[in-house]
């Protein structure tokens, strides 16, 4: 959430690359793409504030501009049938250019670990619940995340969009399409810092969402000044505590896709 530019992933993915070289996977080994949308939203947001300010001074304009862009993202993602779901659809449609720019790096459909921090959680699981139910016509396996081998939560808050749910059901994973040593080598793995309001367990939300994520792993990610207050939902990306069980999950995701 917030106002992240299109490089919010460059220093996580420099982390995980020099984790895997030293540990003897080349970089080319593995196909990056950060999964940026936050430009769908911002336009609107600045609207919004520019609207409610023209004629009013509202202390705390920093605060303010938080609030909107942080809260605002999630608002603003939010299924409005009778408006079309413009953000929604617009958003999963971003996701979806993503997944085949990554495509088109691999050299086709080919395994893939997708990693999503904070609302990006929710988007993703959505985004898979959607292909799962009705895949977009026309799409490749990757877009329709028939290769996804493993799914990493972080932050994440998709517990509280499930107070608008009668019933909470999972995702289904491992997804059907994934086969052989793969599927047993498929991992969810939740993490989140005791420190993190953002940040929640996922296998309590029920009995699917047991069966489907691997663990919820607690973990303490930043520095001193904020390994222990809420800023520490900012702090995972290059964490040891977060990146060297990531790195672990990709090299025994990478020797399964290995085996016949």
């Amino acid at each position: 959430m917030g106002a992240q530019e299109p490089d919010f992933a460059d220093g996580f993915i420099a982390e995980m690359q020099g984790r895997l070289f030293r540990s003897g996977i080349a970089p080319e080994t593995v196909a990056w793409r950060a999964g940026w949308w936050a430009d769908t939203v911002k336009a609107r947001e600045d609207q919004l504030w520019n609207d409610l300010s023209r004629d009013h001074t509202l202390r705390y304009e920093g605060a303010r501009r938080f609030v909107i862009s942080h809260l605002g993202d999630a608002l603003a993602y939010q299924r409005v049938p009778s408006q079309g779901m413009d953000v929604y659809r617009t958003i999963h449609a971003r996701i979806r250019e993503h997944l085949g720019a990554l495509r088109d790096r691999m050299g086709g459909d080919k395994p893939i670990v997708v990693l999503a921090h904070s609302l990006g959680s929710a988007i993703v699981s959505n985004y898979i619940w959607d292909e799962q139910k009705a895949p977009t016509p026309g799409t490749s396996a990757t877009q329709r995340m028939e290769t996804l081998a493993g799914l990493v939560t972080f932050g994440s808050n998709i517990p509280l969009f499930t107070l608008c749910l009668d019933e909470i059901v999972a995702i289904r994973f491992p997804v059907p399409t994934l086969a052989g040593p793969l599927r047993e080598a498929a991992r969810w793995l939740n993490f989140f810092d005791a420190a993190d309001v953002l940040g929640y367990p996922l296998r309590p939300l029920s009995p699917s969402y047991h069966d489907a994520v691997s663990a919820d792993l607690q973990i303490n990610v930043g520095s001193a000044l904020r390994s222990w207050n809420p800023l520490s939902h900012e702090e995972y990306w290059t964490d040891n505590d977060f990146t060297g069980p990531v790195a672990n999950l990709i090299r025994e995701l990478l020797d399964a896709s290995r085996q016949r």
